[in-house]
């Protein structure tokens, strides 16, 4: 298994926002973190990555407790982080934002094919390549989404935390956003996704786990959650 998350529990103040969260992803794999607003998907990436720590429970990444890391030893253990906010530097070109992605400053074996290189982020986003000179803050949203998903990738992850990744983009930038995630696990990159785009998530997923208020109420794959209209009408209709 490469990622297991083991009864998390994570506080905000008193508030007791994660209350025995649980869940695996194995290598490779995409799996689909869903649920309502405020039921604490976001915190859970957040927690796995550590820019929020836990109270008790445990993280297990490819066999190695990394619970309580920082989020710049949980990002060199192999797990990169794309962010709802996306947090390119916006006076940065874009060449210069996915050059910052890069673990130590240097590429290690960059003619490896499974290497992430700054020529291999622009096969999979040409349109990162023709802006290459570009600032940040030029940038459309979808762009701005694509950048952080490139910059997160030049570390090299074994495992890419997405958090809502369609948020405000226009209806073919997020086909486009869900292309290019799916080449990225078909590249063979295990993706934990929270998406509240219910049709996006569906089609990319292999596994779906649901959040009730603050703890994982169901898991299941993406065919049980879809002809099972009490799960979605418990978990995610408003």
């Amino acid at each position: 298994m490469l990622l297991e998350v083991k009864d998390l529990n994570t506080f905000y103040g008193a508030s007791h926002v994660l209350q025995g969260v649980s869940l695996n992803i194995g290598e490779g794999e995409l799996v689909a973190l869903l649920g309502r607003n405020g039921m604490g998907k976001s915190t859970t990436l957040k927690t796995i990555m550590g820019l929020v720590k836990q109270k008790s429970g445990q993280v297990i990444f490819e066999g190695r407790d990394i619970s309580g890391f920082p989020p710049f030893k949980a990002a060199q253990a192999g797990i990169g982080y794309v962010p709802e906010e996306r947090r390119i530097f916006p006076e940065l070109t874009v060449l210069d934002n996915l050059l910052l992605g890069i673990k130590g400053g240097k590429i290690k074996n960059p003619d490896d094919p499974h290497v992430w290189t700054v020529e291999r982020i622009f096969k999979h986003f040409p349109k990162l390549q023709e802006r290459t000179s570009q600032q940040g803050r030029f940038l459309s949203g979808g762009e701005q989404q694509m950048l952080s998903i490139g910059r997160s990738l030049m570390g090299n992850p074994r495992l890419l935390l997405v958090d809502e990744p369609s948020e405000g983009l226009a209806p073919i930038m997020v086909q486009e956003v869900r292309n290019v995630l799916e080449e990225i696990n078909k590249a063979g990159v295990a993706i934990l996704l929270v998406e509240h785009n219910l049709k996006v998530a569906l089609s990319l997923a292999q596994r779906v786990y649901l959040m009730g208020k603050a703890h994982i109420g169901y898991t299941g794959t993406v065919d049980e959650v879809r002809i099972n209209d009490e799960v979605r009408a418990q978990y995610l209709e408003v």
